[in-house]
């Protein structure tokens, strides 16, 4: 062979070991992604962020954890991520009107973005549809909660006629209203009257708002009053309102309250009586899991999450369970 054959082999030789150097390196590159929550000190964030971590380990990328409390903050991890090689990044926003300024300081350092649990909004308070986010599906977590009310009333024997439901609403709140919308809709399916819902609105999304709202609710009773449910669209606003009806002389037995969150009912669960019964535990450890994955694909793949993913996985934690079911997602401490 002369010695221009032997050069083009080595030629070629030499581009086939670049081209495989090249393919080693990039199937080694480092994949990260970060994962932003507004605040870090929660258990229901510990969750996410333990079982984002995992999703990880198992599928091979970094998990960057990054606590977001106010806006400045937000976006300078967003550059931070940026500068530490991320491709793209979660966030529970700590302010759900930041969306359009997340975006722009996201596209900006060429990352991807997804929101979790809250969704974005724009300058008009509108749902930024075209970023994707999974959050629960707030009517149909509201229809279990509603179902599990119903459900205890006729477990303890309730007769209608003397039961009475006070539903706290924050329309005001896209995800407030369809909470009770669903709750309400879920009573009605199970046979509890219209005119025997009584809903009461509140000023602040606090157990004195909520505590406030039922009271003025409590004076409109009739007389045969005996039985109370209290509704509303989260812990704190069930919370206040057993408060309430604890002050108008109901007894525990006589009161069911029934939350969603399950985060913000564990002290209260832990005393032996209350008319708090339970609350609606959503899916923490799924919800990390899930988001941290469909950022790992997208980031690798291409392939873009669904504009909105929605969790109705929830658990009815009540004083039998509670310790039980919160161990079992890492948030029992």
């Amino acid at each position: 062979m002369n010695r221009r054959g032997i050069r083009s082999l080595c030629c070629a030789a030499l581009a086939v070991t670049a081209v495989s150097l090249s393919s080693t390196l990039l199937a080694a590159e480092e994949v990260k992604i970060g994962f932003l929550v507004k605040q870090a000190e929660e258990p229901w964030f510990q969750t996410e962020w333990a079982f984002a971590e995992k999703a990880g380990k198992d599928k091979g990328f970094t998990v960057i954890k990054i606590a977001v409390p106010d806006g400045e903050k937000t976006l300078s991890a967003i550059d931070s991520l940026a500068a530490n090689g991320a491709k793209g990044f979660v966030i529970c926003p700590p302010d759900v009107g930041l969306g359009p300024a997340i975006v722009a300081k996201a596209k900006a350092n060429g990352l991807k973005v997804m929101a979790v649990d809250d969704r974005f909004v724009d300058a008009n308070g509108k749902f930024m549809e075209d970023v994707p986010y999974l959050g629960m599906a707030a009517f149909e977590v509201g229809q279990k909660q509603g179902a599990a009310m119903a459900t205890e009333a006729k477990k303890r024997g309730w007769d209608w006629k003397d039961t009475y439901a006070v539903i706290n609403t924050f329309n005001e709140l896209d995800t407030g209203k369809k909470r009770t919308d669903g709750s309400v809709k879920a009573l009605e399916d199970a046979g509890f009257p219209k005119d025997h819902i009584l809903f009461t609105a509140q000023k602040t999304l606090d157990v004195p708002g909520s505590m406030d709202a039922t009271n003025s609710a409590l004076v409109k009773l009739p007389s045969g009053a005996k039985n109370l449910i209290i509704g509303g669209m989260n812990d704190n606003t069930v919370l206040g309102g057993v408060r309430a009806t604890e002050t108008a002389g109901f007894a525990a037995a006589n009161v069911i309250g029934i939350g969603i969150n399950g985060t913000d009912a564990i002290g209260e669960l832990k005393k032996p009586n209350s008319g708090f019964f339970g609350s609606m535990l959503p899916s923490p450890h799924i919800e990390g899991y899930n988001t941290a994955s469909m950022m790992f694909e997208w980031v690798t793949t291409g392939k873009e999450p669904p504009k909105f993913t929605a969790m109705d996985d929830v658990t009815l934690i009540t004083r039998e369970n509670f310790k039980q079911e919160l161990e079992k997602i890492g948030l029992w401490n």
